[in-house]
């Protein structure tokens, strides 16, 4: 059942142990603040080196790296939306950032995998608007797939 393979958890996503970690990232992909900060400081330089090689991402695009020190094997880069009061198709992409992720790690055979709440932080997204967005296209993505493509799904919530 799907909802058995998602859980909303309160922590720090840099410490949890799934095969491939989301990060909230700009679009260079080269770090910054918040999550995207956090998890190039836990990761190690080797993460900055290798997100040089992407030539960034637009908004709602996804695109792997390894893990490194990471607990994750692997890290799912995606650019979320900047809220500009909700006319500027910001759902659509912010929906995009998660299915395109989870498409992802469909793709590259990664089964578990945790997400922080994509665009709430720097760039301003109403945080209950996009926890909405996120659970409902979780939810749908794990209709889609059975436990043979995606296992279980977090959300993760910083304290």
């Amino acid at each position: 059942m799907a909802s058995e393979r998602f859980e909303i958890i309160h922590g720090d996503i840099t410490k949890v142990a799934v095969e491939a970690i989301v990060n909230a990232a700009n679009k260079s992909l080269l770090g910054g603040g918040g999550v995207d900060g956090a998890i190039h400081r836990a990761a190690g330089p080797e993460l900055l080196e290798e997100t040089r090689q992407l030539n960034g991402a637009e908004t709602g695009e996804a695109k792997l790296t390894k893990g490194y020190k990471l607990p994750a094997d692997h890290v799912i880069h995606t650019v979320g939306p900047v809220w500009y009061g909700g006319e500027q198709n910001e759902a659509e992409l912010l929906k995009r950032c998660y299915e395109n992720s989870i498409e992802l790690a469909v793709k590259n055979k990664i089964k578990t995998l945790a997400f922080p709440l994509i665009s709430t932080g720097a760039y301003g997204y109403p945080y209950e608007e996009a926890e909405r967005i996120a659970i409902e296209t979780i939810r749908e993505k794990l209709e889609k797939y059975d436990e043979n493509k995606l296992e279980k799904i977090y959300l993760v919530q910083f304290p």
